[in-house]
This record gives C-alpha cells, sequence and structure tokens, in this order.
C-alpha cells in the first residue's frame, strides 16, 4: 500500500474513532422566538467545533424555570436561566420547593434578559395598573416570564387574578397581539427578541411603563434586577425605554466532570469573538460578570476564568 493511502486510511480512522467516542450533550433553552434558543444554537455550534470530545445539540424547553429542573434531573447536561432562579434552585424554594434543594454551579455570565411588557402603539394601555381586566399572553407555562411578572404586577398592586394570562410561546403571543387576540404579551428575553421584531413587522409597538417609584421599589428589594435601557431604535418605538432586566447564565450540575465543564467553558467563553458573530446577544455579555455569578462557579469553569 502506497504512503499516501496509509495516510488516507488512518486519517479516516482518526475521524471515525472520534465520531465515535464523541459524547453528544443536551443544552436547555426554552421556546422559539425569544434569545434562548438561538444562544443555545450559538453555544452547541462553538462546543461543536472547540470542544475535545464532545458534541451538544439544542433542545427546546419551557424556558428559563424549567431549566434547572431538567439538569438537576439529568433530562439536559447545560442549561440557560438567570441568576434570580438558580439562586431559587439551590435554596429549593418557591418553584422548586417540590424538587428540593439543588446542587448547581455556573459555567459563565450571559446576556441580560428584559421584561418586554409591550402592547400596540395605539392601545389606551399605558401602565402596569392599565393592565387589570385585560388579556395578556404572558409566555408558555414553566417560563421564568411568569414569576417576573407577577412581581412587577405586584409592586403596581396588580394581582395575577386581575389579568386574563394567555400562555403561548413567545412568537404565538406577540403574533396574537398583532392580530389583536390579546392586550399585550410579555416575553422574558434577550433584546432584540425574534418573537417581538416579527410583530413590529406589522404592527407599531410601545413599551408598557413601570413607573418610577415601582421601579426604584423593585431595585431595592430584589437584588438580582437591573435598570436596563432599550434605545428606540431596537424595535423602532418613539421614545427609549426603561425597563427590569435580569442577567443569564450557562449552568451545570456540580457533579459534572471538571474536564468537561472546563472544555464546554473554554469552548464558549475562550471564542467570545465568534460567540459574538453567531448570535447579537452574545455581544452584551462581560466577561467579569462570571465571576460574580449568584450560584457558585463550577470548578472547571472556575479554571478556565481565572487562567
Amino acid at each position: 500500500m502506497s504512503k499516501i493511502k496509509i495516510a488516507l486510511a488512518v486519517t479516516a480512522l482518526i475521524g471515525f474513532s472520534s465520531s465515535v467516542t464523541a459524547e453528544e450533550l443536551r443544552v436547555g433553552t426554552a421556546s422559539q422566538g425569544g434569545a434562548f434558543y438561538p444562544v443555545g444554537q450559538a453555544v452547541s455550534t462553538l462546543v461543536n467545533s472547540h470542544a475535545k470530545d464532545l458534541t451538544m445539540v439544542p433542545v427546546v424547553t419551557q424556558g428559563s424555570v424549567q431549566n434547572p429542573k431538567l439538569v438537576n434531573n439529568g433530562e439536559v447536561d447545560v442549561g440557560i436561566t438567570n441568576n434570580n432562579l438558580a439562586v431559587f434552585a439551590n435554596k429549593g424554594i418557591l418553584a422548586y420547593k417540590k424538587d428540593g434543594a439543588m446542587e448547581l454551579r455556573g459555567l459563565g455570565a450571559l446576556h441580560f434578559s428584559i421584561l418586554h411588557m409591550v402592547t400596540l402603539a395605539d392601545s389606551d394601555i399605558n401602565t402596569v395598573a392599565d393592565l387589570k381586566g385585560k388579556k395578556i399572553a404572558i409566555g408558555p407555562a414553566g417560563g421564568g416570564t411568569i414569576p417576573f411578572t407577577k412581581q412587577v404586577l405586584g409592586l403596581h398592586g396588580v394581582d395575577i387574578k386581575d389579568i386574563t394570562p394567555s400562555f403561548l410561546s413567545y412568537s404565538d403571543g406577540f403574533s396574537q397581539l398583532s392580530d389583536g387576540n390579546v392586550d399585550a404579551a410579555f416575553a422574558l428575553s434577550g433584546f432584540p427578541a425574534g418573537a417581538v421584531m416579527q410583530a413590529r413587522v406589522n404592527k407599531k409597538l410601545k413599551f408598557i411603563k413601570i413607573t418610577p417609584e415601582a421601579l426604584a421599589t423593585a431595585l431595592g428589594k430584589y437584588e438580582n434586577y437591573n435598570e436596563v435601557t432599550v434605545p428606540k431604535d431596537v424595535y423602532d418605538m418613539d421614545d427609549d425605554s426603561v425597563v427590569l432586566g435580569v442577567n443569564n447564565l450557562l449552568f451545570v450540575r456540580a457533579d459534572m466532570d471538571d474536564e468537561k465543564a472546563y472544555q464546554i467553558t473554554k469552548a464558549v467563553y475562550g471564542n467570545l469573538g465568534e460567540f459574538q458573530e453567531l448570535n447579537s446577544h452574545a455581544k452584551q455579555i462581560n466577561p467579569e460578570n462570571s465571576k460574580k455569578l449568584k450560584i457558585p462557579l463550577h470548578p472547571g469553569a472556575a479554571r478556565f476564568h481565572n487562567e
């Protein structure tokens, strides 16, 4: 056999061996139309390209509330959620009371999610107090929009029982808003959110305002919340909008192998420029925030971030 044929045979064998031994991981995202799913796609692409002996696929889930449960019970290996919910999951409180305290660890910070509270520009709904008696799409059941919504409503003296909630995916919810079947649509998502962008194509939109008093109360009461300004040109609105947001993170179970966690973290955060090319939300990532997560970093992730 010629040297060329031998070389080709060895290369083919190595490629076959690599494809056989590579472990496929699953990353829990959210419903399509928000930011988590395309972010999960980008993370998967980075892992597939740069992590040794690992591959990854994004999985549609109910979102940030469900993802800690899915990671905890092993249905997915990696998840996306926000700082608030990660803390609740590790304490086993609120939405995670039945599950008990979890042992989740961070891989790194992601973009901010903001609470999109959106209605049509010509609607008589202007502030949260105007939502009483209205039909509102508040995201899929089990998603992170719902607990956030309850808190924001409460800050304005409105209870979830005062509205008619419609549990729809972000895409369906904003489509229903455009069609006039709901009075407002909510989404806890990075911006720009695909569902909102799609609704904007046919209808002029506006954010429902949070009062300055409620905003100040929220920032004082909920330490994981942040004040975020959305420039008017993001969704072609008349004015900039001040909204509440929360930092998202990539996380795993504490018992994940250190080397595996390191490989995932390095593939994602060691190629931040490529991440930003794959997904615009990655441009909002501040690498230093990975050291300021509200849950501990996984040792494998800490190894990378401290290199």
